[in-house]
C-alpha cells in the first residue's frame, strides 16, 4: 500500500514537471514568432517606419518618438502657430528652406505636408545637441519678439516653429525634416517612409 501510495506521487509529481517543461518550451516556441509579427526594435533602428496616431495629440503639443535611433518629434500647431511662420521670415536665415535637408514636398513655409503638424528630427544643425520646445510667446530669456520655436542652451540656437534657424546663430541650417506621410484612415501618421521611398 505504501509503494503504492509512493508510486502515485511521484507520478502527479512528474505529470506536473513535465506540463511545466512542456509549457514553458511552447511558450518558447511561440515567443519569435510573435515578435516578428511586430516591428522590432532592429529594424527601427535600421529605419523601418514607425506609425503615430495624430489624434492622440493636443493643440500645442510636442510629442517624441524614436526612429534610426534618434528623437522624432511631432508637433500640432495651432492657427496662432502657423501664422506667427510668415510674420518671423525676415528674421530667418533660410526661410525657404534652400540649404536645408528636407523632402521636396516639405520644402514650404510650414516644412510639412499639412501646416497643422509638424515632423521633424530633434537633433539641432550645430553639434547634435537636442534643443527645447518653448511654445510660448514671449518665453523668459528668449525675449518679448519671441514667438515660439525651439532653444538649444548648448550654444544659443533658435529656431520657429517650423525648425527654421534664426539669422546670426550658431546653427548653420535649419532642422532635418524626415519622409513622413498620413495614412488612408487619416488619423496615422507613418514617419520613415513616403510615396517616394515606397516606389524607390
Amino acid at each position: 500500500m505504501a509503494s503504492e501510495e509512493v508510486d502515485r506521487n511521484r507520478r502527479r509529481f512528474l505529470t506536473g514537471a513535465t506540463t511545466v517543461v512542456g509549457g514553458a518550451g511552447l511558450v518558447a516556441l511561440a515567443v519569435p514568432f510573435v515578435s516578428s509579427m511586430g516591428t522590432s526594435a532592429r529594424a527601427q533602428a535600421a529605419g523601418a517606419p514607425i506609425e503615430v496616431d495624430i489624434s492622440l495629440i493636443q493643440e500645442g503639443q510636442r510629442l517624441t518618438f524614436e526612429w534610426r535611433g534618434q528623437p522624432v518629434w511631432v508637433v500640432r500647431r495651432s492657427q496662432r502657430m502657423i501664422d506667427s511662420l510668415e510674420q518671423i521670415e525676415g528674421r530667418l536665415a533660410d526661410p525657404e528652406s534652400q540649404q536645408s535637408t528636407q523632402p521636396e514636398y516639405a520644402r514650404n513655409r510650414y516644412r510639412s505636408r499639412e501646416p497643422e503638424f509638424l515632423v521633424m528630427i530633434g537633433i539641432c544643425t550645430h553639434l547634435g545637441c537636442s534643443p527645447s520646445y518653448r511654445p510660448q510667446e514671449g518665453a523668459a530669456g528668449l525675449g518679448a519678439d519671441w514667438l515660439g520655436g525651439f532653444f538649444c542652451a548648448c550654444h544659443g540656437s533658435s529656431y520657429d516653429l517650423a525648425g527654421r534657424v534664426y539669422a546670426d546663430q550658431p546653427a548653420p541650417l535649419n532642422m532635418e525634416i524626415p519622409p513622413h506621410m498620413f495614412a488612408e484612415d487619416g488619423q496615422t501618421l507613418v514617419i520613415g517612409e513616403d510615396e517616394e521611398t515606397q516606389t524607390g
